[in-house]
């Protein structure tokens, strides 16, 4: 799946665990096109890994966090982390590939 927003950096911990981070900054012109993305990546994780959230240190396949801030007057950020599993990493990067570093 193609996404124009989110990038994704990609890092994965001591513990088979990996992190998937995006940010993204736009103008209000743009805040809807984000937002659709965060709701994409995010629905497709909670469809594939279905009652699976939550913090894998804690046995969740996957959790996320997502914080919004307004940079100035014209501009709002979104930045989206993942954790995941091994599994759920693989599947991401399967899925969404194009948009992870």
């Amino acid at each position: 799946m193609t996404l124009d927003y989110l990038l994704f950096d990609h890092s994965e911990g001591d513990d088979d665990t990996s992190l998937f981070e995006a940010l993204a900054t736009v103008g209000p012109e743009r805040e809807a096109a984000v937002r659709a993305e965060i709701e994409t990546v995010m629905g497709w994780a909670a469809r594939r890994f279905r009652g699976r959230r939550g913090p894998v240190e804690e046995g969740g396949d996957w959790d996320a966090d997502l914080d919004e801030r307004q940079e100035g007057p014209a501009l709002r950020s979104f930045h989206l982390s993942i954790t995941g599993s091994a599994a759920f990493a693989e599947a991401f990067i399967a899925e969404f590939g194009g948009a992870v570093n």
